[in-house]
């Protein structure tokens, strides 16, 4: 895939006049927005990454526009999983409403730039050692059977990373909020707000997720490009999606076995494309291993599109039967 460096510079154009707009349009008037302003910036931007995507088919063609598609939908599936812990952050910091858009939006622009560093090192390492896949590929599915063992027990408390724990250490810290500031004075020493420290927060906590999610779009497109721009469209809307199904999320009991189906999925992928480019001398003599044809991009989008359907309506239906089962005990007492 050939992407001139004018390409790359009108895409990053692009996200960074997103990423103004919202600063603008919505950070310098705080304000907690409403389920349809949520909607409607929402719709926006997923048009936006669509539209992207659309060129990309035109342009390159119908398979690096797959990939791209493929990537999209896998990032923003996986940003769904960001937005449980999102939002026990928010709640454990106590962010009133008001403050929470620009939160969300500093967060996630930190993210941002953690991930497109993070992401360049996986391509680079990609580029120059076929045996990542093998990695990449075994990391997926390990995570895949952790996240299967481990979605009955989430538990529904913020606990603070070592990262949180040695700003708190260093830097002196006030209780309250200061409004929207990120530091004060008092009594002509500066202190740092809980404000700060919750954007930390949202930003090396979506960098851990980055760990799952990076590997997993390069399991569907090795073209470092596609993987930027669907990291990034995926990562612009978080902050609306986060809004619109704030209250849905407790409802979705099942994201967690599909996301868990995508990655294994996505990590099988990864292994039988690794023995297909192996170099490894111990595996084959270090000879490609082509017994086992690789899953074409078609079927990788049908899968995750279908697992994400099957997941939501087995879980919004789980949801209702649970809330009838309470009505009806509600009205026998």
């Amino acid at each position: 895939m050939d992407v001139p460096l004018w390409i790359w510079l009108v895409t990053v154009g692009v996200i960074v006049a997103m990423l103004a707009v919202d600063y603008v349009g919505h950070v310098r008037t705080p304000h907690a927005p409403t389920i349809r302003e949520a909607a409607w910036w929402s719709a926006a931007y997923v048009g936006v990454a669509v539209v992207f995507g659309l060129i990309v088919w035109w342009v390159w063609g119908g398979t690096y526009g797959g990939e791209y598609f493929a990537g999209y939908v896998t990032e923003k599936s996986l940003s769904i999983d960001n937005l449980f812990v999102f939002v026990l952050i928010i709640s454990a910091f106590r962010v009133p409403p008001i403050m929470q858009q620009k939160v969300l939006l500093i967060g996630i622009t930190i993210a941002l730039v953690l991930r497109t560093a993070f992401i360049f090192a996986g391509a680079a390492m990609i580029e120059n050692f076929s045996w990542v896949f093998y990695i990449f590929g075994a990391f997926l599915v390990y995570t895949a059977w952790a996240q299967v063992k481990h979605a009955s027990e989430e538990t529904k408390e913020f606990s603070e990373n070592g990262l949180l724990r040695l700003v708190r250490r260093i830097f002196p810290t006030t209780d309250t909020y200061v409004g929207d500031k990120l530091t004060t004075k008092i009594d002509g020493r500066r202190y740092i707000t809980p404000m700060l420290i919750v954007m930390i927060a949202i930003g090396s906590a979506d960098l851990l997720f980055a760990v799952d999610s990076v590997p997993a779009i390069f399991g569907l497109t090795q073209e470092t490009y596609l993987v930027f721009a669907a990291n990034a469209f995926s990562l612009l809307g978080l902050r609306q999606l986060y809004f619109l199904i704030d209250g849905l999320l407790d409802r979705l009991v099942y994201l967690a076995y599909g996301l868990a189906a995508i990655l294994g999925f996505i990590g099988a992928k990864l292994l039988i494309h690794a023995l297909h480019k192996n170099e490894v001398p111990f595996i084959n003599g270090g000879e490609h291993i082509t017994v086992i044809p690789e899953i074409p991009t078609a079927l990788s989008l049908g899968f995750i599109l279908v697992t994400l359907a099957v997941t939501t309506v087995a879980s919004l239906a789980k949801d209702r039967s649970d809330r009838r089962a309470a009505a009806e005990v509600g009205a026998e007492k």
